[in-house]
């Protein structure tokens, strides 16, 4: 009787343990899945944004995607568990990590194929082909954990729910540690790589677990041999170095959260770019280091709307000639610039010499800190070929106004069309500015262009060029670029209403257009 006892009580905790260990298998695994479902899901817009830009666009074209991928992986995984086909948990784990892992290797092919279809049409389809079959699979691992954690009926929901509550604080995990630290210490490809050995590896485990403990009968060799050698071509493809782009040598680069940061040099024109994604944020020629981007000949002319100025607030720092050029006048410029990547390069590639503060942090949040009022702002924000939506509403504007001494003035780029037919985001700005200012003239800096810089100057003063000695040659020049911009029919953008987003749209579409001419596409892939 005692034998009997004592053998019933060894069973059981044979079975609990098994139990146990069958819990931690299976939360593990859709812990590292819902982990692996977000860096997927995020990163895919650093791998689309050098090419397509970081806009809504492209942040809607993923979310669609992925969610659309999870469903047919939640449906097509519960058919699979259901149904106890050949596809397994371990199978599906396996074909994410192949996924992920051709994703750097097809990421160049497949968004040139789909240059064709346009800004929007471009990034949905880039962005359904190269990520759709790695969620897919990622989303199975749900439902097969369900059927196989389910050991009665009753007890479906609860684990239903565990199973998701899991897999949700695994993609919040995964999420603060790529934004948090992995993505700028290792980069997007660096982090691809290793999330598909992970997966891999997870496989393997997982085969292993099912052929011991479920005894489903894989034949582990023909999991563990095809997992090393995927494994090794990782590790060479990761340590690999990508070819140089003829004419173009990239003499810096750096990731970081807001963006892929390069200084590329265009040797037959003795010109060095600075780039941001998918943007043009300075460029210089080499051998004088003097400022190629035309909007800065209009801007650094500020100084003789408000004859002694004493300082100045930059926001949008890039390479930083504009700090050069104030410079020339004793002005004192502190800068604000979000991404650090870009601070550094001004400074170590563009020979920035700072007169003022270097401030790294959002030019929104970063003015609102400010204690100091200024002579002069010049607002220079540019990305993806389109300027941040919310630092051009009309709080920003009150903002920046209460930044500014008595008299003060306020320069602002932006970039759009030059005919009638598209000049409602150059309205919209034209009208936003009249809404906080009283004064406001505007210059075309490429009048025969069809598309070109616009450079919004306005005050609460009256605005006059012709206050300094010697003047009149420049500021002759000056007014060939004055047009009017009437504020009629323009919408003035706020927090609660600003559809810039959506009229930036055509203009991001045509400046890559202009960047991939200027540049070549080759220089916009990693």
């Amino acid at each position: 009787m005692k034998n009997n006892n004592k053998k019933n009580n060894d069973a059981q905790e044979q079975t609990t343990k098994h139990h146990t260990l069958d819990k931690l298998v299976f939360y593990g695994t859709v812990s590292i899945t819902g982990a692996a479902v977000m860096m997927v899901e995020l990163l895919g817009t650093r791998i689309i944004g050098p090419f397509y830009g970081v806009s809504l666009v492209v942040w809607s074209s993923l979310l669609s995607v992925s969610l659309l991928a999870l469903s047919m992986g939640y449906y097509i995984g519960g058919h699979c568990a259901d149904k106890g086909v050949w596809l397994r948990l371990p199978h599906a784990i396996f074909a994410s990590a192949v996924m992920v892992a051709v994703i750097p290797v097809l990421s160049e092919p497949v968004q040139l194929m789909f240059n064709g279809f346009g800004l929007r049409g471009g990034a949905l389809s880039s962005a359904f082909v190269l990520f759709t079959p790695p969620l897919l699979f990622l989303g199975m691992a749900g439902p097969f954990v369900i059927r196989m954690a389910t050991e009665r009926l009753e007890n479906v929901g609860s684990t239903a729910g565990n199973v998701y509550a899991i897999s949700t604080i695994g993609s919040v995990l995964g999420t603060l540690m790529l934004g948090f630290f992995l993505l700028p210490m290792f980069g997007t490809y660096a982090i691809l790589v290793v999330l598909a050995m992970v997966l891999l590896c997870l496989a393997v485990a997982l085969a292993i677990f099912e052929n011991r403990r479920l005894n489903i009968g894989y034949r582990l060799t023909l999991w563990i041999a095809p997992a090393s050698i995927i494994c090794l071509a990782l590790l060479w493809q990761l340590l690999a170095h990508k070819p140089a782009n003829e004419g173009y040598q990239i003499v810096f680069e750096e990731e970081t959260h807001y963006g892929w940061v390069r200084v590329v040099d265009q040797k037959e024109k003795d010109i060095r770019w600075l780039m941001s994604d998918a943007s043009t944020i300075g460029a210089e020629y080499i051998p004088t280091g003097q400022g190629l981007l035309g909007y800065q000949s209009v801007v650094s002319m500020l100084p003789w709307f408000k004859p002694g100025s004493q300082n100045a607030l930059l926001i949008g720092l890039g390479a930083g000639h504009l700090v050069s050029d104030l410079a020339k006048y004793g002005i004192k410029t502190d800068s604000i610039e979000i991404d650090p990547a870009v601070a550094y390069a001004a400074e170590a590639y563009f020979n920035l010499k700072p007169t003022g503060k270097v401030i790294v942090g959002d030019a929104r949040y970063q003015v609102q800190q400010l204690d100091e009022t200024y002579d002069l702002i010049i607002h220079d924000c540019f990305t993806g070929g389109s300027e941040p939506f919310h630092l051009l509403s009309q709080e920003m504007m009150h903002e920046l106004k209460a930044k500014l001494k008595p008299g003060g003035v306020l320069a602002i780029n932006f970039v759009g069309f030059t005919d009638k037919e598209r000049l409602k985001p150059v309205q919209a700005i034209a009208a936003t500015m009249d809404s906080v200012f009283t004064h406001r003239k505007n210059f075309l800096v490429s009048p025969n262009e069809e598309f070109s810089d616009y450079v919004f100057i306005v005050s609460d003063r009256e605005l006059n060029a012709n206050t300094l000695p010697n003047a009149e040659a420049s500021t002759a020049w000056l007014s060939k670029l004055e047009i009017t911009i009437p504020s009629e029919g323009g919408r003035v953008i706020t927090d609660d209403f600003n559809p810039l987003e959506f009229l930036q749209i055509a203009k991001a579409e045509y400046y890559r257009n202009i960047l991939v001419d200027r540049v070549g596409q080759s220089i916009l892939f990693r």
